[in-house]
């Protein structure tokens, strides 16, 4: 998992439903891709995830639920992507067990505190790196000073940047 760059991340809201977003991003050679469903109910979120995991598992890419542990352990997919208020990381970690990749997301140098002294998480997504309005209570944008100091005081644990990041960014 430490060595995938690139974490692509579904979107509500355009014209390509989820299943059809993720097998396209497995068909285009994506290994690591988490499933946002922000706008939809938990049963079509563990829907569709039962849906594309052998697509993903064929394609040998991780598949990630964002925000739900349950759905994740039930489906068996690779990972769970947590905010800090969808579950305690801590709590997730006793629950999954240690093969189950576990990601929190770091707002702030405060966050980033957090998530070290947790000593659970197998990677963090750090931002907002611009607005976005794929986020409700979106967090501060960070400036560039701050991304790098939130990352620096990471070190080695695995992050990527999230938050309306464009395919110029990368």
């Amino acid at each position: 998992m430490s060595h995938f760059l690139l974490q692509c991340i579904t979107l509500d809201g355009i014209d390509i439903p989820h299943e059809d977003q993720v097998m396209q991003l497995c068909e285009a050679g994506a290994k690591w891709i988490q499933l946002r469903m922000k706008n939809s109910s938990k049963t079509e979120v563990k829907q569709v995830a039962q849906s594309v995991k052998p697509f993903c598992d064929d394609h040998g890419a991780i598949l990630l639920i964002n925000d739900y542990l349950d759905i994740a352990l039930q489906t068996g997919v690779g990972g769970v992507h947590l905010g800090r208020m969808d579950m305690d990381w801590k709590e997730a970690r006793k629950v999954a067990g240690p093969d189950l990749i576990i990601g929190g997301t770091v707002n702030s140098l405060r966050d980033a505190r957090f998530a070290l002294a947790s000593d659970c998480l197998d990677y963090v997504g750090v931002g907002p790196f611009r607005f976005t309005s794929t986020k409700e209570r979106l967090a501060p944008v960070l400036e560039k000073r701050q991304l790098e100091e939130i990352v620096e005081f990471l070190g080695d644990l695995p992050k990527v940047v999230i938050g309306g990041v464009q395919p110029d960014d990368l």
